[in-house]
C-alpha cells in the first residue's frame, strides 16, 4: 500500500440483518477491493466486525468510512430493526480515528449506485425503455423490505431518497391476502408490506395459509425452505405464499412508481427476487404492478429491472456518498 493510500483509504460496508459486506477503496475513484462477507450473528457489535475485517486486511486505519445499513438513520444513536446491533455514530468515528463517517440507509446507498450499474447486471422483466433524467424507483425484499429511489436534481445529478417505505400498510386485494393480513395483524399488531415481502414474511404467510387450510407441515421454518418447497416440490401453500409475496411486491412497486413518477424505471434488488431467476417473470408481480385502474397505461411502458449483481452494489453507492469528502475532511 502506497503512502497516498494510507492517507486516503476508505472503508465501505453494507450491513443487513443477516450479513455485513465490507470492501476497501484506496482513494476516491479507485476500484473496490478486498470484498468480504461476515455474518452479523458472529459478532457482538458493528465495531467488532469492522475490527475483524480491517485486522484481516493488515491495513492502516482508513481516513473515511461509509456504512450502508438496513435501518433508519435519524440521529447519532442507531439500533437495528432486524438485528440486535446498536451503536453511536460519534463513538464509532472516534474509535477508528475517522476524519469522516457517513452512515446511510442501505437502500439509499443502493439507489446511489443505480447510475453506475452495468447493463449486464440488470435483467428487464417488463416495460419499455427508461426515460433519461426521470425519477427512478427502487425496492427489494430480503431480511426486510427496502424502498428508495433517485430524483433528478435539475443539474444533471441525482438526489437519493431516505425513507422507510417498506413499512407502509400492506396492500391486500384478495380474500386470501386479507386472511393473511388479518393473521399478521393478530400476530404483530399491524400488517406492513414488509410483513409479507421479506424472508420472515414468506415464512409467516406460508404458516398462516397452512393453518387456514388445516395443513400440518414441519421443517419449513426458513424462507429458503419455503422457496424450495414452492419451486421444486410445488407444495400448494408454499407456492401460494411465494406468489403472494411477488403480487404484494408488485402492488408496492406500482404504488412507488406512481408516487415518484418513476418514468426512469423501477429497480428490484434485495436477496429474494434475484434468486428466483426466470420464475419471477411468470409470477403475479407485473400484473399487479400494472393493476392501477386508469393508470395502467401510464405504467405499462415503465421498465422494470431485476438487479443481478453478484457482489453488493450498495458498496458502490457507499463509495459515491464519500465523493469530495477527502478535501473537506482535511481542511482545518
Amino acid at each position: 500500500m502506497s503512502p497516498e493510500d494510507s492517507q486516503t483509504g476508505r472503508l465501505l460496508a453494507d450491513v443487513g440483518g443477516t450479513n455485513a459486506r465490507f470492501a476497501w477503496q484506496a482513494r476516491e475513484g479507485a476500484p473496490l477491493s478486498d470484498l468480504q462477507v461476515l455474518p452479523v450473528a458472529d459478532f457482538p457489535t458493528l465495531q467488532a466486525a469492522m475490527h475483524a475485517y480491517l485486522d484481516g486486511l493488515g491495513r492502516l486505519r482508513p481516513e473515511l468510512a461509509a456504512i450502508a445499513i438496513a435501518n433508519p438513520v435519524t440521529g447519532d444513536r442507531i439500533r437495528m430493526t432486524n438485528h440486535h446491533w446498536a451503536f453511536s455514530q460519534a463513538a464509532v468515528k472516534a474509535e477508528f480515528g475517522l476524519a469522516h463517517l457517513r452512515l446511510l440507509n442501505d437502500f439509499t446507498a443502493l439507489a446511489l449506485a443505480l447510475p453506475d450499474l452495468p447493463a449486464g447486471e440488470l435483467r428487464q422483466v417488463g416495460g419499455g425503455a427508461g426515460q433519461p433524467g426521470k425519477a427512478k424507483a427502487l425496492l427489494g425484499a430480503g431480511t426486510g423490505l427496502g424502498v428508495s429511489g433517485l430524483l433528478p436534481d435539475g443539474a444533471g445529478g441525482w438526489l437519493p431518497l431516505e425513507g422507510e417505505g417498506g413499512h407502509v400498510t400492506l396492500p391486500a386485494v384478495s380474500a386470501r391476502e386479507r386472511l393473511v393480513m388479518d393473521g399478521l395483524t393478530r400476530r404483530y399488531g399491524r400488517a406492513s408490506a414488509e410483513r409479507v415481502c421479506s424472508g420472515q414474511g414468506l415464512v409467516d404467510t406460508f404458516t398462516l395459509l397452512c393453518e387456514a387450510d388445516s395443513v400440518a407441515l414441519s421443517g419449513l421454518g426458513s424462507a429458503a425452505a419455503v422457496t424450495e418447497a414452492a419451486l421444486q416440490a410445488r407444495q400448494p401453500q408454499a407456492l401460494e405464499a411465494l406468489n403472494m409475496l411477488c403480487a404484494m411486491l408488485g402492488s408496492v412497486a406500482g404504488n412507488l412508481a406512481l408516487t415518484l413518477g418513476a418514468r426512469g424505471g423501477v429497480y428490484i434488488g434485495g436477496g429474494i427476487v434475484p434468486r428466483l431467476g426466470s420464475w419471477f417473470d411468470t409470477s403475479p408481480f407485473h400484473e399487479r404492478f400494472l393493476s392501477k385502474g386508469r393508470f395502467h397505461d401510464y405504467l405499462k411502458d415503465v421498465p422494470v429491472w431485476v438487479i443481478t449483481s453478484a457482489r453488493s452494489p450498495a458498496l458502490l453507492g457507499a463509495a459515491r456518498s464519500l465523493v469530495g469528502l477527502h478535501r473537506a475532511a482535511s481542511q482545518p
